[in-house]
């Protein structure tokens, strides 16, 4: 063997063994929320794996963890065509309904039926359903996504289901094998977003000035389809799979419970909340606990599903028009309660929102007393017509964040008396508030406000911004509850002394007696004590362009930030920029220029400028000169290039110092068609946006060059 066949022949090896370990680790945190190692451990083993692929080009394969996200999709998802419809389910609302559907069940199915159900967790999210075929070595590699579609035919997004980590990229031979699987197959199941991953999708949605989004299966739905894949990869996905069938659209094994067994072997996620059951007062048992335990869950469910058990009896049973005749939903009712509204107070979010909240005489709603509930903002408060004094009715919307959707008007709820009136000062540090014209929401712009320091300090200390490792939520909680720290400034000042005094219960448990006892200790050790400061040192380094991203200013991303600092070259030259220098600047628009003003009229935010400036905070920048023609200029591309790929043309431009967006807007320059163009162009067309073909943008590249 030849050095460098032996090389290769090392390096497969080792590329094939990390991606087994990557592999296992995905699966332990994605599908079992049971992660063996750090979060930094696994980015190393990453790491390991993308430079021996880089170095090894040909060993690349698609199943690689390194390939979840791919390339952009073309415009649009094309339509494919399911193996079998994906049906909707009928629902039954109440133990009769349920009952009834039971003994249909049963007469349909004939007397010698043995009848037992299913019951699963009806996951309040979107269908999906992928296909996978046979490699060459025996396991089985994900082909293709399809979403529901009309139920007899699906968007494929399979690029965007690539970057699901719960969504297994192929199954080994060994795993087929154990579950009882052909190497074809498909599998359906329900894509969700956890409330974690909504509630800080929301609150990134509110920082970017952005509404936030209904609910998380809405949100779910539009990420799946967005033409982004890198969007959809940030956004905490999940699949819980609860169908098993071959290639042709037909069940796999005899009985449903053993499909969801051989998924889990398979290793995809399966809802853990299912029992077979033999009668329909064992299934009522089932919904009845379901409804007690749907608010810690962590995710949305709306009812649970209950299938026939059998296959054989199933394909007996058959279809209406519309549904299975072996499957309902039963659905849970909204959990709601009437009471009065007392007063209405306003919170502040970390992002500096104000919330206004209803502060309503305690009512029990599903076993949980509510004494509170959001009112979402003032434009909801008129639509609601709501008076201070009124009664109202609260429902808890998905089971955790109780809402009032109306006002109660009849002889025995009189109406209430008093207006609500937004403050004109922050509730928690006396600012003056904002609202931007054009906007609902009212705002605290102090980004060292009380209510909002907890998120500012975390945010300038990520990374990405200043890069401070171990300024993490315990340690900021702590530094603000002892009062070691009141503005983001103050980090520069903190002492090996005042982190010693951070301390945290630890409880440990008598193996002998059993008793539990709780001890004290330090939350801080010396090493890390000492890492931590080094680390908040060495963040006075950071150049300009991260100190104003780490300001928190709404609109004010990494790339923004950057663009600033390049055509201030100074903090104070940008604090002092009206609201037209500030639109000169490439990206700036009309919002992001009265953010900018908004922030800085704020004369706390200037004090904490010039405290960071006194603390030794890089405040200047090298102003970038205009290097090309193309500066400045935005692009927009659009079908399919005679000769270019969309990213050799995207490189190509950006390297000329141009921009390349994904939309078409007043502030693009030029649109570049290609053949199949799709809305773009039309509304280049609109806008009378010059268009470029592949030979006009090459012949502007090379005169630019």
């Amino acid at each position: 063997m030849s050095p460098s066949a032996h090389a290769d022949d090392s390096a497969a090896r080792k590329i094939a063994a990390l991606r087994d370990r990557i592999r296992h680790h995905e699966h332990l945190y994605y599908v079992l929320d049971a992660p063996s190692i750090s979060d930094a451990e696994f980015d190393d083993l990453m790491r390991q794996l993308q430079r021996l692929e880089a170095d090894h080009p040909s060993l690349i394969t698609p199943d690689s963890p390194t390939q979840r996200v791919g390339g952009k999709p073309k415009e649009g998802f094309p339509k494919v065509a399911h193996s079998r419809p994906m049906l909707s389910l009928d629902n039954v609302t109440s133990e009769e309904e349920l009952r009834d559907w039971d003994r249909r069940v049963r007469s349909l199915a004939g007397e010698k039926a043995d009848i037992g159900y299913v019951c699963e967790y009806k996951m309040d999210g979107i269908s999906m359903a992928l296909q996978y075929r046979a490699a060459s070595d025996g396991s089985a590699h994900l082909q293709r996504g399809l979403t529901r579609g009309d139920g007899t035919t699906g968007e494929d997004v399979t690029t965007n289901v690539r970057t699901i980590r719960s969504i297994p990229l192929s199954v080994s031979a060994a795993q087929l094998h154990t579950a009882h699987m052909p190497p074809d197959f498909e599998v359906r199941g329900e894509v969700v977003m956890p409330l974690a991953a909504f509630e800080k999708a929301n609150a990134e949605r509110e920082a970017q000035g952005l509404a936030p989004a209904a609910n998380p299966r809405n949100y779910a739905a539009g990420t799946i389809r967005t033409l982004e894949p890198n969007i959809v990869a940030q956004r905490r996905l999940d699949f819980y799979a609860y169908f098993l069938l071959n290639q042709r659209g037909d069940d796999l094994l005899p009985e449903q419970a053993e499909a969801l067994d051989a998924l889990t072997t398979a290793g995809f996620r399966v809802n853990p909340h299912r029992e077979a059951m033999p009668t329909i007062e064992k299934v009522l048992a089932f919904i009845e606990r379901a409804g007690e335990n749907r608010a810690g869950l962590g995710y949305e469910i709306d009812g649970v599903v209950i299938k026939v058990n059998s296959t054989e009896v199933q394909r007996r049973l058959g279809y209406t028009g519309r549904a299975p005749r072996w499957a309902c939903a039963f659905k849970f009712t909204a959990r709601a309660g009437i009471t009065q509204v007392e007063d209405v107070k306003t919170q502040v979010g970390r992002t500096g929102k104000l919330t206004p909240v209803a502060v309503l005489t305690p009512v029990s709603i599903g076993g949980t007393t509510v004494s509170r509930a959001t009112l979402h903002n003032a434009d909801e408060i008129e639509r609601l017509g709501l008076l201070i004094g009124d009664y109202v009715k609260v429902e808890r919307g998905g089971d955790v964040i109780p809402k009032v959707v109306e006002v109660v008007h009849d002889k025995d709820h009189p109406r209430g008396h008093r207006h609500f009136k937004f403050p004109t000062h922050c509730p928690d540090c006396g600012s003056e508030i904002v609202r931007t014209e054009g906007e609902v929401d009212y705002r605290c712009v102090n980004v060292d406000c009380p209510a909002r320091l907890t998120g500012s300090l975390l945010h300038f200390a990520s990374r990405g911004v200043m890069n401070i490792d171990g300024l993490g939520e315990a340690v900021v909680a702590q530094l603000l509850e002892r009062k070691l720290v009141r503005s983001i400034a103050d980090l520069y000042s903190l002492t090996d002394e005042q982190l010693a005094t951070l301390q945290h219960e630890v409880v440990t448990t008598d193996k002998k007696t059993g008793h539990q006892k709780t001890r004290t200790q330090a939350l801080v050790g010396p090493k890390e004590r000492n890492d931590l400061l080094a680390e908040i040192e060495a963040s006075k380094k950071a150049p300009l362009n991260r100190v104003l991203y780490g300001l928190g200013i709404r609109f004010i991303g990494e790339r923004t930030a950057q663009l600033l600092a390049e055509a201030f070259g100074s903090m104070e030259a940008l604090m002092t920029a009206s609201a037209e220098e500030l639109e000169r600047v490439n990206e700036v628009g009309p919002r992001v220029a009265q953010a900018i003003r908004e922030f800085f009229s704020e004369s706390r935010n200037r004090d904490l400028v010039h405290h960071l400036e006194k603390a030794g905070l890089t405040m200047t920048a090298e102003k970038r000169k205009k290097t090309s023609q193309l500066e400045g200029l935005t692009f927009v591309l659009t079908g399919t290039l005679p000769n270019l790929s969309r990213e050799d043309a995207k490189a190509k431009i950006e390297s000329a110092g141009g921009r390349v967006s994904g939309s078409v807007s007043k502030k693009t320059n030029y649109v570049v068609a290609g053949e199949d163009a799709g809305s773009k162009l039309d509304k280049a067309k609109e806008l009378s946006i010059p268009i470029l073909d592949e030979t006009g943008l090459l012949e502007m590249l090379r005169q630019t060059s």
